[in-house]
């Protein structure tokens, strides 16, 4: 399931895609599927990076792979790269589980080339506050989520740390219902009934791409979206960070 629309972000042949937090590397891995560009999977946890690793061994194998591809086990706070060193970013739900979240995204604008472009997505508020209020242990963990995020908000820290915002996307509001039924029904519960019925829904609406699901979910969408997603451009109008 990608969050990020590769063609609203542009990624052509030949560039370098930068993942900042890559998990288990769903967005890595279609980049390096679709074109025939150099990807860099990057995320602080080594468990994460074994997996993407085997699923582009696996790709290798079976001659999936368009691009090529690269692990690095680093902190998206101190990104251990030179200044301009990515045409494309990607960032996909990984913000609200940051200490500074303007660090990590001055840290995205350093790598990014100026005529390069930026994604990232976070969780929208209203089923974030939800599950928060529902469910302690949804946000109460390591690695947890330390923040909410209001729109309006993140567009006013995105704009002051120099970066200008061409488009903005609401995505995935089926998941929504389904980590609410989470929280409700307790977040470690994973066999609890409701939860494992939608989640098998959500399978397979993944596999089947049905027309009338697709449907529905782009009207709930602007309502009830489980992730927001903002494309930038480097501002060529330098504001104060924050």
């Amino acid at each position: 399931m990608l969050t990020v629309d590769y063609k609203l972000l542009g990624i052509k042949d030949g560039e370098q895609v930068l993942d900042v937090g890559c998990g288990e590397g769903r967005h890595s891995w279609e980049a390096c599927k679709r074109y025939r560009c150099l990807t860099c999977a990057l995320d602080l946890e080594e468990a994460n990076l074994e997996k993407t690793q085997y699923l582009f061994r696996l790709m290798d194998k079976q001659g999936q792979c368009s691009g090529k591809w690269g692990l690095i086990r680093a902190d998206a706070m101190s990104l251990p790269f030179k200044d301009a060193a990515f045409d494309r970013v990607i960032c996909s739900e990984v913000l609200e589980h940051l200490a500074d979240d303007g660090q990590g995204i001055r840290e995205m604008r350093r790598v990014l080339k100026d005529d390069g472009a930026l994604a990232i997505s976070v969780p929208t508020y209203l089923p974030e506050a939800m599950c928060w209020r529902i469910s302690w242990d949804y946000h109460n963990k390591p690695g947890g989520h330390v923040r909410k995020y209001r729109a309006s908000e993140l567009m006013a820290i995105l704009r002051r740390n120099n970066l200008s915002i061409y488009a903005t996307r609401h995505k995935h509001a089926l998941h929504s219902f389904y980590w609410v039924a989470r929280c409700l029904f307790g977040i470690k519960n994973e066999k609890a009934w409701l939860p494992s019925l939608y989640y098998r829904f959500l399978v397979w609406d993944i596999k089947t791409r049905s027309g009338p699901v697709r449907l529905l979910e782009g009207l709930l969408n602007p309502f009830f979206s489980k992730s927001i997603v903002f494309y930038m451009r480097k501002s060529r109008i330098q504001g104060k960070g924050a």
